[in-house]
């Protein structure tokens, strides 16, 4: 994953807000009124919120058949399996380093 993406995964994910929408979806779709609702927040800031997660490829949007003035909300699963790797190899140098300090201090 470039830096570029890392980072602007990581910037949408620095709100709790958007950290909570994001929780929200990982359980299912949903609309974007409803997430308001549940985060109980208004409309124009859910909207900056959602725009920011779009932006940042966590989310995706889609119009119901039934009615395309309905935007409905699902979690993108990529940017967090490309964060999920950059951690799991940030831990790997982090515990190499980790055991070399330990084998020095106990020499």
């Amino acid at each position: 994953m470039p830096a570029a993406a890392l980072d602007q995964t990581l910037a949408a994910l620095a709100d709790p807000h958007r950290r909570r929408v994001v929780d929200l979806l990982a359980e299912r779709p949903r609309a974007a009124g409803e997430l308001a609702r549940e985060l109980d927040i208004s409309a124009p800031a859910m909207s900056r919120h959602l725009r920011t997660l779009r932006s940042s490829g966590l989310v995706e949007e889609s119009h119901p058949e039934f009615d395309a003035r309905v935007r409905i909300y699902a979690l993108r699963p990529e940017p967090m399996v490309h964060l999920l790797r950059w951690l799991e190899e940030s831990e790997r140098l982090w515990s190499a380093q980790l055991l070399a300090f330990k084998a020095h201090i106990e020499r």
